[in-house]
């Protein structure tokens, strides 16, 4: 249980559930994709979406996982609209399809969700031989977004109802190597320390939500893009370091949030009226909070964006 009951701005604070923040919320007629909605908050996301009418796929990587996951919800709630993609965040060629595969079913794209991470693994490279943990949790949902845009876009014109991308980063992103994004060094085993890795990725998270913030308001589309810390959580992520998981499942639930309370910010920035038009913010406990400075780097990001092209490009 979270004891912290201290209140933001918005009314909200870090013992709020996903309900209690999206309470009295008509989600009808939007449409979310959610990676990583299998387990942990990604799948608390879903289904509160689905309680409030969102129409959701679910884009995971163990389609097994995904169909049970889909089951438990429409039990709870039988009416229900979700669907299930199979995606690996982790591989180029996974990414591409997955979203050739969605714009081909000609479905509407209202709330973009960047869920899914690994946390804290061991040195290995992905598939296109990029080191794996900012392969999966920047480099395919940077893709994915630049892929699916032109369908938000659409959607937010024809709808006149704003879009919003979120992408789930964390508190670890003060924790990166020292220069931020070591971009010569990305694949360099030898220098490779797992945890500084992780925030590495998560600070990506972040830059890349405000850089794409900032396009958006220039071309005066009706997207936004924000971050979020979702809270420390006890999840699967630290399966890779077995004394801190060990510790964490034990006696974390006298200080960490459980799934409810850590889906609650994301829930809380993707369908809060609260959220409207607030463009390239980081939040925490469902209010506005300050990045690291390397967060709020604007060259830093830039930076960071021509890379992620290069890295993605055909």
């Amino acid at each position: 249980m979270w004891i912290f009951g201290w209140k933001g701005p918005s009314g909200f604070s870090a013992s709020s559930t996903a309900e209690q923040v999206t309470y009295g919320i008509d989600g009808n007629g939007l449409t979310a994709i959610v990676t990583g909605a299998s387990s942990g908050i990604g799948l608390e996301t879903s289904r509160v979406f689905a309680l409030r009418g969102v129409h959701v796929v679910m884009a995971v990587r163990n389609m097994d996982a995904g169909s049970n996951a889909k089951e438990a919800i429409m039990k709870e709630i039988p009416s229900a609209k979700i669907d299930v993609m199979h995606l690996d965040l982790s591989s180029i060629e996974s990414v591409r399809k997955f979203a050739s595969e969605y714009i081909s079913l000609g479905l509407p794209l209202n709330l973009l969700i960047n869920n899914a991470g690994i946390m804290a693994t061991p040195f290995m490279l992905s598939q296109d031989k990029i080191e794996m943990q900012f392969a999966t949790n920047h480099v395919g949902h940077f893709l994915l977004t630049n892929l699916l845009l032109n369908t938000m876009k659409n959607t937010a014109r024809e709808s006149m109802k704003e879009g919003r991308i979120v992408n789930v980063s964390s508190e670890g992103h003060r924790f990166a190597y020292r220069e931020g994004i070591c971009f010569d060094k990305i694949n360099d085993e030898s220098g490779y320390n797992s945890l500084f890795a992780y925030g590495q990725s998560k600070l990506a998270n972040i830059l890349h939500a405000n850089e794409l913030a900032k396009s958006l308001k220039e071309e005066g589309v009706e997207i936004t893009a924000n971050s979020l810390h979702p809270g420390s959580i006890v999840t699967n992520l630290l399966r890779h370091h077995t004394l801190i998981n060990g510790l964490a499942s034990t006696v974390g639930r006298f200080f960490l949030k459980n799934v409810q309370q850590g889906a609650a910010t994301t829930c809380y920035v993707a369908l809060n009226h609260q959220v409207k038009g607030v463009s390239g913010e980081y939040f925490m406990d469902c209010n506005i909070a300050k990045p690291s400075s390397q967060g709020k780097d604007a060259d830093l990001a830039r930076k960071l964006w021509e890379f992620s092209l290069s890295l993605t490009s055909p």
